[in-house]
């Protein structure tokens, strides 16, 4: 990865992530470092765009839960949440589903992915006549079955 694709990503994570309820101010370095993964997948939109809000509940619990928020350009809002009494593994866990959700997405939205986009399935269309006229036939001595 350039040198300008890390620094556009770090001013992805850090302007489009808003960590909210349940973490601690001293936490918020750990929460952006453990959803740092997310970068290249929020990188095809604008950075002034790309909404992600980072909540924790029940903490200290038996399951604590993480649930990320993402509004994106041209896309339903995706809801990724994730339970566990480790929270670093629920930020992994949480993120991991938003990845997935995202590629999903992505799939739908490409033409190469969905026939709609591309408009309609493609048939192979028919050979064009022989100019000369031959016609296919079996070989002296062989019949076609």
């Amino acid at each position: 990865m350039s040198t300008s694709e890390d620094n556009q990503q770090k001013m992805l994570i850090g302007d489009s992530f808003h960590i909210g309820a349940g973490f601690l101010a001293k936490e918020h370095p750990h929460v952006l470092e453990a959803l740092s993964a997310l970068g290249p997948h929020l990188g095809r939109w604008d950075p002034d765009d790309v909404s992600v809000e980072v909540t924790l509940q029940d903490r200290g619990g038996k399951e604590q839960r993480v649930t990320l928020r993402t509004t994106l350009p041209g896309l339903t809002p995706l809801v990724a949440v994730a339970a566990d009494a480790d929270i670093t593994r629920a930020l992994h866990e949480a993120e991991r589903e938003l990845t997935r959700q995202l590629e999903h997405q992505k799939t739908e939205q490409e033409p190469m992915h969905n026939w709609r986009l591309r408009g309609g399935i493609r048939h192979p269309s028919a050979s064009p006549p022989d100019p000369g006229g031959a016609s296919v036939s079996s070989p002296p001595g062989r019949h076609r079955r």
